[in-house]
């Protein structure tokens, strides 16, 4: 259960960087205001090159979530109930 647990952490880990990085290109307008960072609307891409860098950045947050959610939730999950299965059939 350890390599699962490092597997998604690694993918949570690599995954939320990439977010992070796109999100700090793309949704903050100023290091300067008083306003939302990371978390403000995508304002001025008019780009092949940013239109992707935005789908990016949405397809890396839910990778990062469900990813780490399939290691540490799902997988251990089945491994459990494949082991419960045997057991009871024996």
């Amino acid at each position: 259960m350890a390599d699962e647990f490092a597997k998604g952490m690694a993918v949570f880990s690599a995954a939320g960087l990439a977010w992070l990085t796109l999100a700090g290109w793309y949704r903050t307008p100023s290091f300067e205001g008083s306003g939302v960072q990371l978390v403000a609307p995508v304002e001025g891409v008019n780009t092949v090159y940013g239109e992707l860098g935005v789908a990016i950045m949405d397809v890396m947050a839910w990778f990062a979530v469900f990813g780490a959610l399939t290691f540490w939730v799902i997988i251990p999950a089945v491994e459990e109930l494949r082991s419960a299965y045997a057991e009871r059939s024996n």
